[in-house]
């Protein structure tokens, strides 16, 4: 599997015929804009999020290695909700979607994305039962868990704010 993965891998950066450089806290796409790319997150780290009556909720964190797109707009065609911005100074590399289509006639690859999107399902789920029902501390250490480099990757600001607790809350925890 992790040779197919390395494939696929392969097969997107080939696909990728530009890169962009972000500077921290530039946008990579803004709530109201229509995106169908993919991007894969060469260098830095970056958020996902939305707006709440003007409060930042963040939905996503990624990093070196990751995937990122819009997926509302990368799947409907239409505007997105979400916002994408730079952590930090980031590269990533940009996939339209037209030429994704073309891998969907492989079976590899209609696979891999398949687990892909069934992976980003599960990850929304889990961070959906950890938001309802979970303490601060059982939030975190499951974040723990799932993801250790993020806390080597991500500011500690924004880890709180996809915890749904205040930095001093996260430091409190962490030092529990």
């Amino acid at each position: 599997m992790e040779s197919s993965h390395r494939t696929i891998s392969v097969k997107l950066l080939e696909l990728s015929d530009t890169h962009l450089a972000l500077q921290r806290n530039d946008y990579l796409l803004q709530a109201g804009e229509i995106d169908e790319r993919l991007y894969l997150v060469e260098s830095g780290s970056l958020r996902i999020y939305f707006l709440d009556h003007s409060e930042e909720q963040t939905v996503r964190l990624a990093y070196r290695g990751n995937i990122v797109l819009a997926l509302d707009s990368f799947l409907t065609g239409k505007a997105s909700q979400y916002f994408i911005q730079a952590l930090k100074k980031t590269k990533v590399h940009i996939i339209p979607k037209h030429r994704m289509d073309a891998l969907f006639l492989s079976d590899e690859f209609r696979q891999w994305w398949s687990g892909v999107l069934e992976g980003l399902v599960v990850q929304q789920l889990e961070r959906e039962r950890d938001l309802l029902t979970a303490s601060p501390k059982e939030r975190y250490l499951r974040v723990l868990e799932r993801s250790p480099a993020l806390f080597q990757e991500i500011p500690r600001r924004h880890i709180a704010n996809y915890l749904r607790m205040t930095p001093e809350t996260l430091s409190r925890v962490q030092k529990s």
